[in-house]
């Protein structure tokens, strides 16, 4: 939604302007719209950045919030097959396929993972981010696979998601992208906004202008080449606490496109379908949500 910040409401903090216009939200779900770069300001020149929560309103200026997740909660759907890594009476690992959303994004959507979680685990759907999201501690895009973690306790949902803040869950992927010149390990430290331009995209502001125009989040993006086949690199990239597409535009950003990936410039492979990353392993230090154990 759109909201144009009036005389009256100039002044005004941005978070609460949204509680004010946004009928049945609270300021728990804003902060985390914030959080999720769900908040955008646009200029007079029809430029959009990224809102901060505490950043005031000016007269005439447009806010475009993307409630959309608050308001499409995931409909449960037996129908998706789930492939389950593992199961406790307190999280689960789920291998989701490339193609299939994690979660809905218009209301009634069916078919994505969240869809299928919510009638495997009907406890889910009052945990989570929002109602869109039952049970998910992260996402992955849409074609990118592999491991997906979601909670059926609030009490694991909670440690879970705090462990991926503070960087203490090991997320690993699998990607393809051509060896030429590419260091056999390296770190990426490149902050990351939301594209000004493009909202489909992410972008690695790589230019002091870019940082200072764009306030983009602290990302580090680590990696090593396990092998090297003719012209292609299999790596495998670490990212801690991933940002969306984070490893996508930091691999565009040192020119390593993955393949497949045409919305950052990737080239193509023989039966290759989809941009090449697999999310591969997960681990978490022994807690209420589980033991220290790693899942492939």
């Amino acid at each position: 939604m759109r909201i144009t910040v009036t005389a009256e409401e100039a002044g005004t903090r941005i978070d609460k302007l949204i509680v004010k216009h946004v009928v049945g939200i609270g300021r728990a779900q804003v902060k985390r719209l914030f959080e999720r770069d769900r908040v955008h300001t646009v200029t007079a020149s029809g430029r959009s950045r990224r809102a901060q929560k505490g950043e005031v309103c000016e007269t005439g200026q447009v806010v475009e919030v993307d409630v959309e997740e608050q308001t499409a909660a995931a409909l449960p759907d037996p129908s998706v097959e789930l492939s389950i890594v593992l199961e406790t009476d307190k999280v689960v690992v789920i291998d989701k396929p490339a193609g299939q959303p994690s979660a809905p994004l218009e209301p009634g959507e069916k078919g994505t993972a969240a869809n299928g979680l919510v009638a495997r685990f009907p406890e889910m759907a009052t945990i989570g981010f929002s109602p869109r999201e039952p049970g998910l501690c992260h996402r992955l895009d849409t074609d990118t696979s592999g491991l997906l973690l979601a909670a059926r306790t609030i009490e694991a949902f909670t440690t879970l998601t705090g462990g991926l803040r503070e960087r203490k869950i090991d997320k690993r992927y699998l990607l393809l992208c051509a060896e030429a010149d590419l260091p056999d390990t390296g770190s990426i430290d490149i902050p990351i906004a939301p594209h000004p331009k493009d909202r489909r995209r992410v972008l690695a502001c790589l230019h002091p202008r870019d940082v200072a125009r764009e306030n983009p989040r602290p990302a580090t993006t680590t990696f090593k080449v396990l092998s090297r086949h003719g012209e292609v690199a299999l790596v495998e990239a670490v990212a801690a606490r991933a940002l969306r597409h984070q490893i996508r535009a930091h691999f565009a950003a040192i020119d390593h496109p993955l393949y497949g990936d045409a919305l950052y410039g990737g080239g193509s492979l023989t039966g290759l379908r989809r941009h090449a990353l697999h999310a591969h392993r997960i681990a978490w230090p022994g807690t209420a949500a589980g033991t220290c154990t790693s899942y492939r």
